[in-house]
């Protein structure tokens, strides 16, 4: 039973709303001014308040925004006189759920307050889900439950406290640049500054001068003395994007200031020193990058100290549901007003587990971030993922990979057995979550599983 608290200075008022709100099945109470009501919910759990504006002492407008203060997502309806109806505007602008003018009809009041406490309890359950997200599966802003991710975290652990290097090898859009974030703070630099720098973002010589800052006169265009990352880096750490983009020349500038901690502006002579800890990362394979001869060997081995290899999406299909979660409670706050969206249909998670991911998690936050502008209902559905993803997950499959001389029923059966490791791999093995993201029946499913041997423990 939800509980709403009524806040009128006019005693016969609260008990006539009181009345129309226990007949509703609400759990009523009542406060005669603001101080009163601030009490009462320090004491009891509300779900909504319905205030006057105009009472004597603290007005609804200063009781709304100490009520926001205190928990942002609970909302306010406000009671207000014709007389009053710019204040009334005026206070949901300051987060009221919306206002209602006396007299009003009883069921309209109702109908608010019903639609108000619906809209709150997505909001505090899509809050819990992203709390527990941040508990259970995530270490700062990274997010999987997945065993590839689990080690991903404990390697972070082990390694931040340290002031080696790290080089951090991964798919464009896996997250390097928050690995690289979360090694630094949760080290002994935390306190210092994270300076990024994307080495395929610029030429050679803006680079060089980015890296390195120059003296004024340098160059034409270098009016001022300006320092350069490394400088802006001291104490802290230097994350180094695309390291595999860096130039010959640069790699041998790079290698003597891990050598020396120290370098000189570009048309500088004075050497500066500085401390820093260098995290690097790549979306190529050095090694490959080095045995090719286009990367310096001796470079590679100084940025790769300590190592951290980032799992595509694709390999932890596990993590799908969690990081959906994660970019529609993130995204929540810029949609329209209108019906909160609280997930997905099981059609549209079945295009994420049918889809490879090129672009990882980046691509998915770009695909949920794009869907909750155009859903008009509580879930995203198929018409409301962008045309071109849709594009992309219906060729995803290449008859032309298949063999000429394939037999169909194999293949079939070859292609149904691997989408049914996946759900059950997805759901944790709980058949009853892998049959519905199948779109088959339990028993059906049960009836595969047995058909291809396959091992689930005991999850049912």
């Amino acid at each position: 039973m939800e509980t709403v608290l009524v806040v009128d200075d006019e005693k016969n008022y609260t008990r006539i709303i009181n009345a129309v709100l226990e007949e509703e099945g609400f759990q009523a109470l009542a406060a005669n001014n603001a101080t009163e009501a601030l009490e009462l919910m320090r004491q009891a759990e509300v779900e909504l308040v319905l205030t006057d504006m105009k009472m004597p002492g603290m007005d609804g407008i200063a009781l709304l925004e100490n009520i926001k203060a205190k928990n942002p997502d609970l909302p306010v309806i406000m009671m207000t006189a014709h007389g009053t109806v710019d204040k009334a505007v005026e206070a949901m602008q300051k987060g009221a759920y919306t206002y209602i003018t006396k007299p009003f009809d009883n069921e309209r009041l109702v109908l608010y307050i019903n639609q108000a406490i619906a809209l709150y309890r997505v909001v505090s359950e899509n809050r819990r889900l992203r709390d527990t997200v941040k508990s259970q599966f995530s270490f700062g802003n990274i997010i999987g439950k997945s065993q590839a991710m689990q080690e991903v975290y404990k390697t972070i652990q082990k390694i931040a406290p340290a002031n080696a290097s790290v080089l951090i090898e991964g798919e464009n859009g896996t997250g390097k640049e928050l690995v690289a974030k979360s090694i630094h703070f949760n080290g002994p630099r935390r306190d210092d500054p994270f300076v990024a720098v994307n080495c395929s973002a610029l030429s050679e010589n803006l680079l060089e001068s980015e890296l390195f800052g120059h003296e004024k006169g340098a160059f034409t265009g270098a009016v001022a003395t300006k320092k350069g990352r490394f400088e802006l880096a001291d104490n802290g750490t230097l994350f180094l994007d695309e390291i595999g983009e860096l130039s010959s020349n640069l790699q041998v500038k790079l290698l003597r200031v891990l050598q020396e901690r120290m370098f000189e502006r570009v048309g500088g002579i004075d050497p500066i020193k500085v401390n820093i800890r260098i995290i690097a990362a790549t979306n190529k394979q050095l090694k490959v990058e080095v045995a090719a001869g286009r990367f310096r060997e001796d470079l590679y081995y100084r940025l790769n100290v300590l190592h951290i290899g980032l799992p595509p999406l694709r390999e932890r299909p596990e993590d799908l549901r969690l990081l959906v979660e994660h970019f529609i409670g993130k995204y929540a706050g810029e949609r329209a007003a209108g019906i909160p969206v609280t997930g997905v249909t099981s059609e549209v998670e079945r295009l994420f587990l049918d889809y490879g991911w090129p672009g990882n998690v980046r691509e998915l936050e770009n695909v949920i971030e794009r869907a909750m502008i155009l859903c008009p209902s509580d879930r995203i559905r198929v018409p409301d993922l962008p045309r071109q993803f849709k594009e992309q997950v219906y060729n995803t499959l290449h008859l032309d990979g298949i063999p000429q001389n394939a037999k169909l029923n194999e293949t079939l059966s070859l292609i149904e057995k691997r989408m049914i490791e996946r759900a059950l791999k997805m759901t944790n093995n709980v058949q009853a979550h892998a049959a519905e993201l199948l779109g088959i029946g339990k028993s059906g499913l049960n009836q595969k599983i047995k058909k291809f041997k396959l091992e689930i423990g005991n999850r049912n």
